[in-house]
């Protein structure tokens, strides 16, 4: 008697056990969604910081351009030159052409 409880309670333990594994390996691939999503929003913050962070220092590099033309600026160069170092354009007689 006792045999043909044990037989006939084997396929509903069988059942509850593969249905509580289930329900394991659901709630685990739901957490690891949570995880991964969560992962992916702080990887596509941290993305757009450094894009935000790019777009500033692109325009801080036009501004850097634009300040070294101003100061390499020829006539800048040659003014200072003639003011602050008394330099001048050389006669054509005082030209020596060295050759070599």
């Amino acid at each position: 008697m006792q045999s043909k409880l044990a037989v006939k309670s084997q396929p509903g333990n069988a059942l509850t056990v593969f249905t509580v594994a289930l329900w394991l390996l659901v709630a685990v691939s739901a957490l690891l969604v949570v995880e991964t999503t969560h992962s992916a929003r702080l990887s596509y913050f941290e993305l757009e910081s450094l894009r935000r962070e790019a777009a500033e220092l692109e325009v801080q590099r036009g501004q850097y351009l634009l300040e070294q033309s101003t100061w390499a600026a020829y006539s800048r160069v040659e003014k200072l030159a003639q003011s602050k170092l008394g330099m001048r354009v050389p006669e054509p007689a005082e030209i020596i052409m060295v050759a070599p």
